[in-house]
């Protein structure tokens, strides 16, 4: 997962491939409390894992449900509607799939709890299911604001006798709460009758059907009339399997609409040379969201279906605009915003007030966002209407503010799709987190840009510099990947030694060869050889002396060129090492030439090394390095010197973070945010 500020996407062009999606939240969230209030062990397999499944399994725990967990496989055992009678505050951060049903079914368990959760959450209502509960007689106060969290919840005095009314029209998770607690104490018929026009019902769908997979059947009259039939238990249905999100489909479906497919690089088979395959989910799912593909087929995207996988390529180019009820696809629908920005005409999405109370105010966020791009936006209180940039030269460059809310984060990453190369910021990109914490990884792996659009920073300097260290540094603060170009010879002679292969001219050849099968990978400090760490390895003297063998093989060297080119990938690459300016990536963005006088690397060196135990004088050390830098500048071949385009940096009197913040300050300024 991405934690960084931001996340710049550069252009992209082509995407195909495979994805396979994480859980439902919906889903996840909901068996996890069945699970947890019904009799019996139940195991659960394929939950998400995101920041809504652990506020819910932290609660559940907190209660006093046993939960054994290997994965994304969960065992449950159950309380069987049995709560120690304990004073619990229960954090739920904004999770409205837990802090709606744990209301409900905690208000009519009773006992001594509060709830709360982040400040947006307690701008969240939540009033209509209170009023709901107090019908039935549970003690529930509010703490702050009347009408919403945090709540203090009492010993209720449960009167079951007439129909218990609640709201339809804010959200569909006040009825979820009450079907899914009701059991808990039902017995007699409790009937419960929606007031006003029933939203989202797909979820209530959902809702109901996972009942019936724990024991509990309700009865249905049309949407405004519920039973929950006398004698209603949840009892565990031993193991159960959570379906992949369809609301997270809706991101790689659109992918699949808006792009082309690049043959080149989908891998093999036909499926996976045009279009997205998506695995985990199918048209048969019980999501609502699943129906987020009539609408994208309307649009003009071509969509096959099997029994668990989804597969996406572009139809008609641009897309159509259409007009859309979104009840039935509230979340999948903020997708189809975005997927306007592709389409000839106005796109028009009603019915979608319930954005106005999520994770933030997705219709005042989205028009916002979507201006942004030149979009131009016309919003009510329960409509959004979009009408795309005419020309390419109408797009913009954005900075995305993602509201602390994961969809508009996912969404939004489709703009880099754009058709006048435009680059495209996600601010706090870890808000995904929520129901997709691998999200930008997953997007990275099917898409392709033009590889000189990917930006590269170098960092070049002499020995002893620090430009290790800073480049590890920058690479983590942007997201970017990190190439130590100073350990490849390294890597290189470890792996031939590894192979049999003797460190001569003579096996040449087959080192070149041996070099284009590493899987190297750096992370931090840390270096990985197909799989395996090998940062101690390459740090020996003798690993640095077989370096020096394996550097004056031609051969060698130009495959090495060729597995630097390599590492850059999306989103970004930070490059340290000798030539990475000059020779290896000549068209990068910015280049800085690190710096430090030959006495200040000498005594941070000496400092170095007396803390490893290894005895060194300051004098020597100077002088050493003195001598290297007259050998790497007077070379005949790329001798060690700056770019004429680096950015040139003393950090003989900076610390690592104040070189750091200057080099940021340099690449922020080269961008058009």
């Amino acid at each position: 997962m991405f934690s960084t500020a931001f996340l710049d996407l550069p252009a992209l062009l082509t995407a195909s491939g495979t994805v396979t999606l994480p859980g439902s939240k919906s889903i996840s969230n909901r068996v996890l409390l069945l699970a947890a209030l019904c009799e019996g062990v139940t195991t659960l397999h394929d939950v998400l894992d995101s920041d809504d499944t652990r506020v819910m399994l932290a609660a559940l725990e907190a209660m006093g449900c046993k939960i054994e967990s290997q994965g994304p496989t969960f065992k449950v055992h159950g309380l069987a509607g049995q709560l120690a009678d304990l004073p619990l505050q229960l954090f739920l951060g904004n999770a409205g799939t837990a802090m709606r049903p744990l209301t409900a079914a905690l208000a009519v368990l009773g006992g001594d709890f509060e709830l709360s959760g982040v400040p947006r959450m307690h701008e969240r209502p939540i009033g209509d299911l209170v009023d709901a509960l107090r019908q039935l007689g549970c003690t529930i106060d509010y703490v702050g604001n009347a009408g919403f969290p945090p709540l203090r919840i009492g010993k209720p005095n449960l009167q079951l006798s007439k129909p218990i009314q609640v709201r339809g029209d804010v959200s569909s998770q006040f009825l979820t709460a009450l079907l899914m607690a009701l059991p808990l104490v039902a017995k007699k018929d409790i009937v419960i009758e929606v007031v006003g026009k029933l939203i989202s019902r797909p979820y209530i769908e959902i809702t109901l059907q996972l009942l019936a997979r724990f024991g509990v059947t309700v009865q249905r009259d049309e949407w405004q009339r519920f039973t929950i039939p006398a004698g209603a238990k949840l009892r565990s249905p031993g193991d159960l399997h959570v379906e992949a999100d369809a609301s997270s489909a809706s991101y790689f479906i659109a992918l699949g609409a808006i792009t082309q497919s690049d043959s080149a690089n989908a891998g093999t088979g036909a499926s996976a040379t045009q279009g997205i395959r998506i695995q985990g989910v199918g048209a048969n799912s019980i999501q609502g969201d699943i129906r987020f593909i009539e609408a994208a087929q309307a649009m003009g995207a071509h969509v096959e279906s099997g029994p668990n996988y989804l597969h996406v390529s572009r139809g008609a180019w641009p897309l159509k605009a259409i007009s859309l009820d979104c009840n039935h696809i509230p979340d999948a629908a903020m997708t189809l915003a975005v997927m306007a920005l592709y389409a000839k005409g106005t796109t028009v999405l009603t019915n979608i007030a319930s954005w106005r109370v999520k994770e933030t105010d997705r219709i005042a966020a989205m028009a916002t966002e979507l201006r942004k791009l030149g979009a131009s936006v016309v919003e009510s209180p329960d409509s959004i209407a979009i009408t795309p940039p005419q020309n390419p030269s109408d797009w913009h460059s954005a900075s995305i503010h993602t509201y602390d809310d994961h969809r508009i984060a996912m969404c939004f990453s489709l703009a880099a799709f754009n058709p006048a190369g435009k680059s495209i910021r996600i601010e706090d990109p870890k808000c995904v987190a929520k129901t997709f914490p691998d999200y930008f990884e997953a997007l990275f792996s099917l898409c392709q840009a033009a590889p000189n659009s990917i930006p590269v920073i170098c960092v070049d300097g002499p020995t002893a510099s620090g430009k290790g260290t800073l480049a590890a540094s920058l690479a983590e603060q942007l997201g970017y990947h990190f190439l130590d170009s100073g350990a490849l010879y390294r890597i290189t002679a470890l792996a031939a030694l590894q192979a049999g292969l003797e460190l001569e001219p003579s096996h040449e050849t087959a080192i070149a060869q041996l070099v284009r099968t590493m899987a190297i990978h750096f992370e931090g400090e840390l270096v990985w050889l197909n799989g395996k760490d090998i940062t101690v390895a390459i740090r020996t003297e003798a690993a640095g002396m077989n370096a020096s063998k394996v550097s004056v093989l031609g051969a060698v060297r130009s495959a090495l060129v060729d597995l630097q080119h390599q590492f850059r990938q999306l989103p970004g690459l930070v490059a340290d090492g000798r030539d990475m300016g000059t020779v290896i990536f000549p068209d990068a963005p910015l280049k800085v030439y690190l710096t430090a006088s030959a006495a200040c690397r000498a005594e941070r060196r000496y400092k170095q090394l007396i803390s490893k135990g290894v005895s060194a004088t300051l004098g020597t050390l100077c002088a050493d390095l003195e001598a290297r830098d007259a050998r790497d500048t007077t070379r005949a071949i790329a001798p060690l010197k700056p770019a004429q385009d680096a950015e040139l940096l003393d950090n003989s009197a900076l610390t690592v973070d104040q070189s750091v913040t200057q080099v940021l300050k340099w690449w922020q300024s080269k961008q058009p945010f």
